[in-house]
């Protein structure tokens, strides 16, 4: 049996983040040229994540128990499916266009839900002491699916038409499957430590009550909640403030693709940070630190960002967000996979994504509905957000910090599996 390569898993993220990073800046501005209502947006960029929320805990409860690799194959031949159905939906017209766009976003929700497959494989094959590193590698294959694939997309607008990016990313999605189905081998041997068999709820709760987990993805959901009301509102308040335009006239489209290659540059800068002074950032400040400092780049950057009417601002406005975005991630999941018992990675760090989930789903929905009230409103209450969170952050996590591993980290990382508890 081929040895269990984080290589392969990144390579896998990566594939499967170039299909997320093509659709992601167009589906606000579709939407808008369907005449959609600004809720209607903001449940449209919502029911992915409703998704996940769902089927998160799930897929990595299922991995628990059959094991990471057939969760991550059907996922995403899934994914594949879905974006097809995306393509189709962008060539339509009306109703019948905002259904199938619907219809695709539910579908990779679901499929998309396999990032937490991913973070328990890296926890499967990676010492304690080494798992906020490389969790950054999720994080870095984010940024980098998020550098090539709003630049396909654009591409793809460019060439093609409505429907190519749809397209791109579904064949980008059948490649990974295939390559993973290839290349991919098994982490987890189910049966190496025995089933939790409880209900849901009660594992929930046991797992919420662990020592550091539940203020963990407490912060996350919060520090989510931010980025996605960001991720949804960003093409809209680029194309008001510098008059980029997006119109069908006489069946001919014409897009502006300067607000996809921001999305491109913020993956750019996060993928540069995650992918190389992040390890020793974590090292020299230990997680809380890293974790509140990350949190307080963003409040301060989404601030800013209404009112940066110039290209300047704006790009240090992103370029700022997109380090201290870099930095809060793969610090939590470091440490929750390092908290959590052995054979519960999958559903710990399932329930710290489906918070995330959450924080997705509420968060285009209070976005996209301010924002037509007035644009400033929903970035600055997240910066405000963002600030109060990192203060709860590092009030609530430094008591038992030091840097790198805390010490309850530590002694919970070094026991042997079956007596962490």
């Amino acid at each position: 049996m081929r040895k269990p390569s984080i290589l392969v898993i990144f390579l896998t993220v990566f594939i499967d983040l170039i299909g997320f990073g093509i659709v992601l800046p167009l589906l606000p501005i579709f939407a808008r040229d369907l005449e959609a209502s600004g809720l209607t947006i903001g449940l449209l960029m919502a029911s992915y994540s409703a998704m996940q929320f769902i089927f998160a805990p799930l897929w990595g409860r299922l991995s628990d128990r059959i094991g990471r690799r057939p969760v991550l194959l059907v996922s995403t031949a899934g994914a594949a499916i879905s974006y097809a159905i995306f393509a189709i939906g962008s060539g339509q017209t009306g109703t019948t266009a905002i259904v199938l766009l619907f219809v695709a976003r539910i579908f990779a929700g679901i499929c998309g839900a396999n990032i937490t497959v991913a973070q328990a494989y890296i926890a499967d094959i990676t010492p304690p002491e080494e798992r906020s590193k490389k969790m950054g590698l999720i994080g870095m294959a984010f940024g980098l699916g998020f550098i090539l694939g709003p630049a396909l997309g654009g591409l793809g607008l460019t060439f093609g038409n409505l429907a190519t990016p749809g397209w791109i990313a579904s064949a980008f999605c059948a490649a990974n499957f295939c390559f993973a189905y290839a290349r991919l081998p098994e982490s987890w041997k189910p049966g190496l430590e025995p089933a939790d068999t409880r209900p849901r709820f009660a594992r929930f709760m046991t797992t919420m009550r662990r020592p550091g987990i539940g203020m963990l993805i407490g912060v996350f959901f919060l520090a989510t909640f931010c980025f996605a009301c960001f991720e949804t509102t960003l093409g809209l308040l680029v194309s008001k403030n510098f008059n980029l335009s997006f119109e069908t006239v006489k069946g001919i489209h014409t897009f502006d693709t300067k607000v996809v290659y921001l999305y491109t540059f913020c993956g750019l800068v996060g993928a540069f940070v995650q992918g190389g002074p992040l390890g020793r950032l974590v090292k020299k400040f230990g997680e809380p630190l890293l974790i509140g400092l990350s949190l307080v780049l963003v409040g301060v950057s989404l601030a800013v960002l209404p009112f940066a009417t110039n290209w300047p601002l704006l790009l240090a406005a992103l370029g700022v967000l997109s380090v201290g975005s870099s930095l809060t991630r793969a610090p939590v999941f470091g440490m929750l996979s390092n908290l959590a018992l052995a054979n519960q990675q999958g559903e710990t760090i399932g329930t710290a994504q489906s918070a995330a989930s959450l924080a997705r789903i509420a968060g285009p929905i209070f976005a996209a509905t301010l924002f037509t009230v007035d644009p400033r409103i929903p970035y600055l209450a997240c910066g405000v957000l963002s600030l109060v969170t990192a203060a709860l952050a590092w009030g609530k996590l430094r008591a038992t910090a030091g840097p790198g591993l805390t010490p309850a980290v530590a002694a919970a990382a070094t026991a042997p599996a079956g007596a962490r508890s």
